[in-house]
């Protein structure tokens, strides 16, 4: 009986570790998401302006899919919704 106690808080314990190891993973991925989506969407904003200081009528908007491809993507996502507006801008 001892010996079946034993396995049981082995097992629990391991099963606790690999819980918080995916517990910990899923937090860093979203905070590292939400970071990538709020500098994206500082860096539209910003580009945004610089663009129209130059009298360059090519914006992208801060909406839901351009936040969440800066998300995604990081700095390249934000590069790939400026090279799709400059594509319709032609």
């Amino acid at each position: 009986m001892e010996k079946e106690m034993g396995v049981i808080v082995i097992a629990g314990a391991c099963m606790l570790v690999l819980f918080m190891v995916l517990v910990k993973r899923r937090i860093e991925f979203f905070l590292n998401f939400c970071l990538r989506a709020v500098m994206g969407g500082i860096s539209i904003y910003g580009i945004n302006l610089l663009l129209a200081a130059w009298g360059i009528s090519c914006s992208v908007g801060i909406n839901f899919c351009s936040l969440l491809t800066s998300g995604i993507l990081g700095f390249s996502g934000v590069s790939l919704l400026y090279a799709v507006a400059a594509f319709q801008f032609l």
